[in-house]
């Protein structure tokens, strides 16, 4: 399993670096963003440990370039940024976890851990879910409204998935959260408010029907009104 540590830091990098190799993983480490974005495109990695303050180009704009080239590599943040509002900007942003400086080398292994376990699960899935003239596939990683093919982010994605798997029955949003980022709830945070919403404006884009609702105190459930 390979990871790549994009931390200008020399301290923490080697440190995170350091502490990776001894459970196990295979480690390259870039110093910048820009080698950081460079070697995240050349290479296939299993998970990306990216600090969000970075010289020539900022973490957030290394991962937008990932994502925009629908590179779906899981990214852990890592950030002395760790207001409510920080946190949100970088799961918002399409980062599958963040974890906040100073932090315990037990608990980035163990997310990290947590993320390199789900990517392999997801992986070896082959199944498509429908419902109504909603359609998703997991293998191509695509999602079709009747013949519309929408064009969701990796966490839309991983949201609406959660949802057709439980279809017309409520999940919470802490089951969405823990699901879907892989650490617990912080009740502080809208970042699901923010991807339900992105995710209902893409599928009813052309004016159909809703198919996810809100259950004040209870969650969401997908299901026909």
């Amino acid at each position: 399993m390979k990871i790549l540590v994009i931390e200008d830091d020399l301290t923490t990098r080697e440190f995170v670096a350091r502490g990776l190799r001894e459970h196990g993983f295979v480690v390259d480490e870039a110093e910048d963003g820009h080698q950081g974005l460079m070697m995240a495109t050349s290479c296939e990695y299993q998970l990306i440990v990216l600090d969000r303050m970075l010289p020539q180009l900022d973490g957030l704009k290394v991962l937008a370039a990932l994502r925009a080239t629908e590179n779906q590599t899981p990214v852990l943040i890592l950030s002395a940024m760790d207001s409510v509002e920080d946190r949100v900007t970088g799961l918002t942003a399409g980062s599958d976890d963040y974890l906040t400086k100073p932090f315990a080398l037990a608990e980035l292994v163990a997310r990290a851990n947590i993320l390199v376990k789900r990517k392999q699960t997801v992986a070896t899935v082959s199944s498509e879910y429908s419902y109504d003239d909603l359609r998703l596939d997991i293998k191509s990683h695509r999602v079709w409204r009747g013949s519309r093919l929408i064009n969701l982010q990796q966490k839309e994605f991983l949201l609406l998935q959660y949802l057709m798997e439980h279809v017309e029955s409520v999940v919470s949003r802490m089951s969405l959260f823990e699901s879907v980022w892989s650490y617990h709830f912080d009740p502080k945070t809208n970042v699901i408010d923010v991807h339900i919403a992105n995710l209902r404006k893409k599928l009813e884009s052309e004016g159909e029907p809703s198919l996810i609702h809100t259950v004040r105190g209870a969650g969401y459930v997908l299901r026909r009104a």
